[in-house]
Parts: structure tokens; C-alpha cells; sequence
């Protein structure tokens, strides 16, 4: 059986983080469009999703929450590996790409499944994807996600942190899509974790994701952009559309539960282009970019840059 009263702790939570992170990064860009979409999905939930626009840092944003629940099909039944008959399943989803190349696109998720056999678990995670890595930032961002695990006993950064260098690959261009984060998937699933401690750290981990990404980009607002630096963007961002496509389990997971095709691909850029066999020029910050993601595939220690 589900804990429902539970699963509205979560929702309620998840709800309040979507709303603060909406009121910071508001008052962080001071001139954006937002966009309010509610939604419900026919096989049962349904959700609200905000689109951020055309504001002075950010082109476009997406923070999504959902609360859906249903019969497990087929698709989603092999996805899960379950025999369980109903899920429900409720998150937030935040995604920021840029109007300048020289401040990083950056994506959080954190999202509780539970099923009607008993069974539950949470997963998530930060990651940040600069168009040019620069080691000091990446060494910045990577040292306030180990705060954050540091304060709780059932995350674990030296885990969590490569678990993202294998998720947020690209395997079929042998680059990593950013300088990582923290991954976690199904925390709890073995019945061995205290939900309310990993809900605990999921809230404060979403919590910094404004914070964490007014640091990354105010630095760099005002920087210029050459006409190379924009055509390298659209470069990025199509790579940043590849992997959510090809490779993102949670857009396979919206799709084949039945989710909002909308809502679920809000993360891409309005903007990407690929070029036939790009080759940056040797020894140009483009080159030493994509020096820094082939590296990345492997795991670079960012603590340690």
C-alpha cells in the first residue's frame, strides 16, 4: 500500500520549492517574463509549469512541478523492473539557459516514486554545463554541492559525484555534457534509508539551486560576446538537446508513463544549431572546452583543479 499521507508531505514540499526558486531567481534577473501553465493528465495528477522569458540573464527557463499517478503499463513496468500495479510519482524540475554563452545552463531535479506494493525511493541531482569550462568555477559549484551532502548523512558526495560524471555523458560524441554534479537514483528502494532524512536532503539541495546558480552566472552577465562565442552556444545547446533526447531517463519516463510532452520537454533551448563536423580551432577556449568534457567522460576531480 501507498503512504499517502506521506506522498502529500512530499507534494506540498516540492510545491514550496517550485514557488521560492521561482521568487529568487526573479529577483535575481529583474526583468523576466513568467509564464503559468496548469495541467492535468488524463490518467490521473497533473501539474504546474513556469517558463521564464526573455529576461536580462536568462532566455529561457523552465521549473516544473508534477503529482501524477496511474496503472503501470508495459513500457513502464520493464523501465521500473516492477510487478506493482499503480505508481505515483511527484517532482520539480528546474532548467536556466542563458542569454550570454559566458553563464552556464544549469539543471535540478528532485522527484519521490512510490508504487501500490509498498515499495519507494527518491532520486536526483544538480548539474551545471558551461558552455566554456572554466576549472575555478566548476571547482566553486562543485564545493557547494559537498556542503550540501556534508550536512546529511544519507547523501554522499564521493558517490553521488561520479554517479553524475556517468549519467551526464554523451556517449556517442565521447564528451560529457557539462562539469557534472551530483547524481542519486532510487535512495531508499532497498528499503535501508529513512525517507524523511532523504527527503530532508532533497529539499536542501533544491533549496540552494538558485543560490548556487546566482553565483555561477552574476560574475559573467556583462561579458561580450563575438559572433564566435554565440555560434559556440548554439553549438552547446544542441549537444544539451542531444543527451535529453537520446540518453535523459527522465524524459523516457514522462513519455512512456503517459506524461505532458509539453511539460516534459520544457528543458530544451529555444535556440540550437548543429554544425557538419565542427572542429574548433587548436588552442582556441573552444578547444580547451571540449578538452575539458572528453575528460570529463572518465571523471574529473574538480575539488582538486
Amino acid at each position: 500500500m501507498m503512504d499517502v499521507e506521506f506522498l502529500a508531505e512530499v507534494q506540498e514540499a516540492f510545491k514550496s520549492i517550485q514557488d521560492r526558486q521561482i521568487s529568487a531567481l526573479c529577483e535575481f534577473d529583474g526583468a523576466l517574463d513568467v509564464v503559468r501553465d496548469r495541467w492535468d493528465r488524463p490518467g490521473g495528477g497533473g501539474g504546474d509549469t513556469r517558463i521564464l522569458k526573455e529576461g536580462r540573464v536568462i532566455e529561457k527557463g523552465g521549473l516544473n512541478f508534477s503529482a501524477v499517478e496511474g496503472e503501470v503499463n508495459a513500457p513502464l513496468a520493464q523501465q521500473l523492473s516492477t510487478e506493482a500495479g499503480r505508481f505515483a510519482a511527484t517532482g520539480v524540475s528546474s532548467v536556466l539557459h542563458p542569454n550570454c554563452p559566458h553563464v552556464p545552463i544549469i539543471h535540478m531535479n528532485v522527484r519521490y516514486f512510490t508504487l501500490d506494493d509498498g515499495t519507494w525511493w527518491f532520486g536526483g541531482g544538480i548539474d551545471l554545463t558551461p558552455h566554456y569550462v572554466i576549472p575555478a568555477e566548476a571547482k566553486a559549484f562543485h564545493q557547494d554541492l559537498k556542503a550540501v551532502c556534508d550536512r546529511h548523512a544519507v547523501a554522499d558526495y564521493a558517490t553521488f559525484k561520479p554517479w553524475a560524471d556517468r549519467y551526464f555523458s554523451i556517449p556517442h560524441r565521447e564528451e560529457s555534457r557539462g562539469v557534472g554534479g551530483i547524481f542519486f537514483d532510487h535512495i531508499g528502494r532497498d528499503g535501508k534509508a529513512n525517507r524523511q532524512e532523504v527527503l530532508d536532503f532533497c529539499l536542501d539541495l533544491a533549496g540552494q539551486f538558485a543560490a548556487i546558480y546566482v553565483k555561477r552566472a552574476e560574475p559573467f552577465v556583462q561579458q561580450f560576446v563575438s559572433a564566435e562565442d554565440a555560434e559556440w552556444q548554439g553549438l552547446r545547446r544542441g549537444r544539451y538537446v542531444e543527451f535529453n533526447l537520446v540518453h535523459d531517463r527522465g524524459t523516457r519516463f514522462g513519455l512512456v508513463s503517459g506524461g505532458r510532452t509539453e511539460s516534459i520537454l520544457m528543458s530544451l533551448p529555444d535556440r540550437a544549431h548543429w554544425t557538419y563536423d565542427f572542429q574548433a580551432k587548436p588552442g582556441s577556449p573552444q578547444a580547451e572546452t571540449l578538452d575539458w568534457l572528453r575528460k570529463g567522460v572518465a571523471g574529473v576531480d574538480w575539488l582538486a583543479q
